[in-house]
């Protein structure tokens, strides 16, 4: 019998127990493993990688889009009877749409889902849509914390009571059709000697090994594992995770099997019993309150025996109390220190002004929580980890102050011990190959985590035996520590720089713009070891051999990169020394065609080889032509037309942007006054302003100038601008866009949803419309949760007093969702691609 004093306490930590998982969300149980097929895969192939990978649903991909879904649940609908049914791709035996729920969702809320929707498997999602697991029925089982549930629930309450067993010489056929129609996902098999089990496991296996029509007596597993119907659902949840399995069957008190359980029963009804059973702990609770005399004791007893030193004080900081604890780690007793202040066991260590914050957060936050350094009665100097927390009564009045502290010099020590440890070269104060491997790791499992690049540079520098040789160690030690600085001076203050030994470094970057990214850092300590270095009045020239790995691509752990990083930097001396080289050679033929591409892009300006294309901005209502987008080309003498996604991002890096945005606005311009000239429509010009281009100093005279030398009516022209150019400098892009505004010009925020959409901050730009991005109007006629962001996009912009632009419009079905929710404006395929200047009118 449970001792009833101890009852309040059990369901005290049953309801925080159930808070808790309740709060349990998909994302911290899901696991990123997702079993994918291709479309023309054969359900014999599909079925034996599921069965080797031991889940229950397989993906049906193409390319990045999710097709369907085929599970242990489909494998029913094979027909046995046909052998040439296995081969049959999985495209016309899959389910489709997949369901998605967001990884965010509790385990709580999915439990209901899974009930509602009568489904078993969901694929799970991130907030930017990327499929990331996929969850099961059993996964919620396992994971949802409901052992306080179990433990109380036998067997006998959830027996259907409506098993059928099947005979054993019934053939296969007859087993999945009733599995199927019976909504159930296992069968008995009923033998002379006793009970099998046929389930879709077992069915899915079968149709693995291209398993035809046969009696289910030869293909069914025996014997049928059984429960006694008094069992604890508990106990039957533990039996079934520990012998991988998924159903039991239960057996009267006569030893009569009565019934087929497995996790969907389990499951079933969860939620209403929480509630019943959180009610039940509420009111218990309620009911304990009447033992507060009792629980003072226990608390008393607990503050007696603490090992942490606590003290309280009245309202005015005078000690009213300590414990034994206190006494041992301060040496004073409870006679000496009552009635005084807790200042005495100041130390001098921190100064009033630390203090003085120190109440602050009291007195503002009613905790405070911090080291300080206190004094002992023998005159001894030690630190504690200190918390201090006001206490008031139930009108709010403060009463006491408690102070719980603890000695950590132990900790301290430890603390300096680790700092003494030797993490760093003594000659040139970089860190050594103990601290390079830590940093190492850090970076490449946050690299994993974010989907990142990681460089790893292997530095040798070229013939440095022969200065030592020569001029002595001495001379090579004061080069080190010179060489060391100017690699240090080159590289961000997040990138390491490390010293393997000898003339050796290796670097680490990371968050940079691919290889091009390391390949131009490469090439700056390079240019930076080549001037001369000046050692006990000599001027010594040194040159340094770079080789370059980079994460993912050419390794997935430390020791690996810098293996290829060293195989680079050989292959770089092999090449004639003072050079750098990719460890792959594909990957360094791809950086020196973007420095080739860099060099040409300096010359396409003054050769005319950069050209406008126009696209068309349509109306929604009358569907007529409201404004040209410019958008920039390159024809590249030998390459012909050139991405712009290649030559961009180059311009920005390079500066070239500042001239060549000039030369699109002026080009545009002109272009329009050619169209007015010809007596077109006054159509609006729309022309993309680049981040660097926007915070070039010179940025608004420049738009100044050509709107007074093309004539272009400045209420014909918009600027298109990010939101990621405009949360650079909050504060200094609005005074630019205000000085624009001034000038008469409209102004657009482009690729609206992608950056930080932030609605405090779109309020106070002076912008005049929002163009909707196309990755919210690519699925927006098939996807509601697209249409349901595009219509909030629509519906805050309207509210704003904006206008809004769908971009991307590729099919009709698209401009009639976007036109449903009230957009103004659409752009994209349907109605033109991009088109030359002269071919725009018609």
């Amino acid at each position: 019998m449970r001792d009833p004093d101890s009852l309040p306490v059990q369901l005290e930590s049953a309801l925080s127990s159930k808070a808790g998982n309740a709060e349990l969300t998909l994302g911290e149980i899901v696991r990123p493993d997702i079993l994918e097929c291709p479309p023309g895969v054969s359900l014999r192939e599909a079925a034996r990688r599921m069965n080797e990978a031991r889940v229950s649903s397989i993906l049906v991909v193409a390319g990045d889009e999710v097709l369907g879904i085929w599970t242990e649940r489909d494998a029913l609908r094979v027909d046995f009877t046909d052998a040439s049914a296995f081969d049959r791709p999985i495209s016309r035996a899959m389910s489709a749409p997949v369901r998605t729920v967001p990884r965010s969702i509790t385990l709580q809320e999915l439990a209901v889902r899974f009930r509602e929707d009568h489904l078993r498997h969901y694929l799970v999602a991130d907030d930017g849509g990327r499929r990331c697991g996929i969850v099961s029925q059993t996964d919620v089982v396992m994971n949802q914390g409901i052992e306080h549930y179990l433990k109380l629930r036998k067997v006998d309450s959830v027996i259907k009571g409506s098993m059928q067993p099947l005979s054993e010489s019934a053939p296969l056929s007859e087993a999945t059709r009733r599995m199927r129609e019976g909504g159930v996902d296992a069968v008995v098999v009923a033998y002379a000697d006793g009970y099998g089990i046929l389930t879709e496991r077992d069915v899915t296996r079968l149709v693995a090994a291209g398993t035809t029509d046969r009696a289910v007596g030869g293909l069914a597993s025996r014997p049928l594992v059984t429960v006694d119907a008094r069992t604890s659902l508990y106990r039957v949840r533990s039996l079934l995770a520990e012998r991988r399995m998924r159903h039991v069957g239960v057996v009267d008190e006569n030893g009569a099997l009565v019934d087929l359980i497995n996790f969907s029963d389990i499951l079933t009804g969860m939620e209403l019993v929480y509630v019943h059973e959180l009610q039940s702990a509420l009111a218990e609770r309620d009911r304990a309150l009447s033992t507060s005399q009792r629980n003072l004791y226990l608390a008393e007893k607990v503050i007696e025996n603490s090992l942490e030193g606590i003290l309280i004080t009245d309202d005015q900081a005078r000690i009213i109390s300590v414990n034994p604890a206190f006494t041992h780690l301060t040496g004073y007793t409870a006679e000496e220190v009552i009635g005084r202040n807790p200042a005495m066991l100041s130390s001098g260590r921190q100064n009033a002004a630390f203090y003085e914050r120190m109440w602050a957060s009291i007195h503002a936050h009613g905790s405070w929580q911090g080291e300080v350094w206190n004094r002992r009665k023998n005159g001894e100097i030690f630190p504690e980890f200190l918390t201090i927390n006001a206490i008031t009564d139930h009108d709010g009045r403060l009463t006491n102050y408690a102070a719980l502290f603890s000695d950590i010099s132990q900790v301290k020590e430890s603390e300096q011990r680790i700092r003494d440890l030797a993490y760093y070269d003594p000659l040139t104060g970089l860190p050594n190959r103990r601290l390079l491997d830590d940093r190492l790791q850090v970076e490449l499992a946050h690299a994993s985590r974010q989907h990142g690049r990681v460089a790893v540079m292997f530095v040798d520098l070229d013939r440095f035996k022969r200065i030592n040789d020569s001029l002595g160690h001495e001379v090579g030690d004061q080069l080190l520590v010179e060489v060391a600085r100017r690699l240090r001076s080159c590289l961000r203050e997040d990138d390491t720089v490390a010293r393997m030994g000898g003339d050796e470094f290796v670097v680490v970057m990371s968050d940079f713009d691919g290889p091009d990214g390391a390949v131009h850092a490469a090439g700056r300590m390079a240019d930076a070891l080549r001037d001369p270095i000046a050692v006990d009045g000599r001027e010594l020239v040194v040159t340094c051999s770079i080789g370059i790995s980079l994460y993912p691509d050419d390794g997935a752990d430390s020791s690996t990169l810098i293996k290829n990083a060293d195989v680079a930097m050989y292959r770089a001396k092999d090449e004639g020394r003072n050079a750098f080289q990719l460890y792959q050679p594909a990957m360094n033929a791809r950086s020196l065609e973007h420095l080739a591409l860099e060099a040409a892009l300096h010359r396409a300006l003054p050769a005319d080889e950069l050209l406008l294309y126009y696209q068309p901005i349509i109306s929604v209502e009358g569907r007529r032509i409201v404004a040209a987008e410019a958008l920039l080309r390159w024809r590249h003498p030998d390459l012909g037309l050139v991405s712009p996604a290649e030559f961009i991002p180059i311009a920005e890096e390079t500066g070239l942007i500042v001239p060549i945005g000039e030369w699109v606005l002026r080009t545009a311009c002109t272009q329009h006054a050619a169209w007015r000239a010809a007596g077109r429509l006054p159509i609006r010009m729309m022309v993309n302003i680049s981040a660097r281009q926007f915070r070039d100093h010179g940025f608004v005279d420049m738009v100044r100038r050509v709107l007074r030398e093309t004539g272009m009516p400045p209420h014909l022209l918009t600027l298109e601008l990010t939101e990621s150019i405009l949360m650079d400098d909050t504060r200094q892009g609005i005074a630019l866009l205000e000085e624009l505004r001034l000038l008469g010009l409209r102004v657009a925020l482009d690729d609206f949803g992608t950056g930080y959409s932030s609605l405090g901050y779109l309020k106070r730009f002076p912008i005049d419309e929002l163009k909707i991005d196309r990755l919210f109007v690519r699925d927006i006629d098939r996807n509601p949760r697209d249409a349901a962001l595009a219509a909030a996009i629509i519906s805050i912009g309207h509210s704003l007093g904006l206008c809004v632009v769908g971009e991307g419009v590729e099919t009709a079905a698209q401009l009639d969702t976007l036109a449903s929710h009230g957009c103004d404006f659409v752009q994209g395929f349907h109605f033109s691609p991009p088109v030359a200047a002269e071919a725009f009118p018609d």
